[in-house]
């Protein structure tokens, strides 16, 4: 039997990725609050059906971790009535004008030299570690205001992949969600329905080989690894998740306790 997508996951026509993080079991046996926290890729394309379904979830703030190069190529944020829209970027996996060109222009040869022999994901992983380590104040902002009056909220980034999905586990770490549950919500991005569509300036069935789609795909995967690394550097980096979210960003435990009284059950 197939299995049905939630009424709250619904295949939306222009915006990939998105989901309810709720229903996620914490280590002290509660769950995330259905409604409260969302995510998914952009929202630069969503048809006027999608921001009906959208206005309709009572959006506080909408965080945008985007930077100027994704808005300018995919368009701004529509715009959803009496919603706040925070732009906080990230470091994007795969930040830098030449090498996107490469990937959506580079031949099969170039590919090779770039993202060959592990190159791909150990770029990925860099960049994993690179958020944890250098976008502190960004997810302090995050969570400190998900603690004040930004619920419901909706995280997104360019796929709803990486930087949304870095986020993402930062709040859920926050408030005390077991680890396996914050990876496998990480790696429902892989799932057909929401994973982003990897597009090339050739429509030819050169441009889409099966060898160039593997080179690619640790750019546009969701990987074990990749999330594994970001907690590692915090391990490496505060010693433990207590210390990252005390002196990495500034959350004192009365915060951390409003956050988990506004986002569990």
């Amino acid at each position: 039997m197939t299995q049905q997508i939630p009424s709250t996951e619904p295949e939306l026509a222009c915006v990939r990725n998105f989901r309810d993080v709720g229903g996620l079991p914490t280590v002290d046996g509660r769950r995330v609050r259905q409604g409260v926290l969302f995510r998914s890729g952009h929202l630069a394309h969503a048809t006027d059906e999608d921001a009906a379904f959208l206005s309709g979830l009572g959006l506080h703030t909408i965080f945008d971790f985007r930077n100027a190069a994704d808005q300018r190529l995919e368009g701004p944020d529509v715009e959803l009535p009496g919603v706040r829209n925070v732009n906080l970027p990230l470091s994007d996996p795969a930040d830098g004008a030449e090498f996107w060109k490469m990937v959506r222009d580079g031949h099969v040869d170039q590919l090779r030299g770039i993202l060959g022999d592990g190159k791909a994901a150990g770029r990925m992983i860099a960049s994993y570690r690179t958020i944890v380590r250098d976008r502190t104040a960004e997810h302090a902002r995050v969570l400190h205001s998900l603690a004040e009056d930004s619920l419901p909220a909706l995280m997104h980034c360019a796929a709803g992949k990486d930087r949304a999905g870095l986020s993402v586990a930062v709040t859920l770490l926050a408030v005390g969600v077991e680890r396996d549950a914050i990876l496998g919500d990480y790696l429902e991005s892989n799932a057909l329905h929401r994973r982003y569509k990897v597009r090339r300036s050739s429509a030819s069935g050169e441009a889409y080989s099966p060898e160039i789609m593997e080179l690619l795909s640790p750019l546009f995967d969701a990987r074990a690894e990749y999330l594994a690394a970001a907690f590692e550097t915090v391990e490496e980096i505060w010693g433990g998740v207590d210390a990252y979210l005390e002196q990495g960003l500034g959350l004192s435990p009365e915060t951390r306790e409003r956050l988990r009284e506004r986002l569990l059950d």
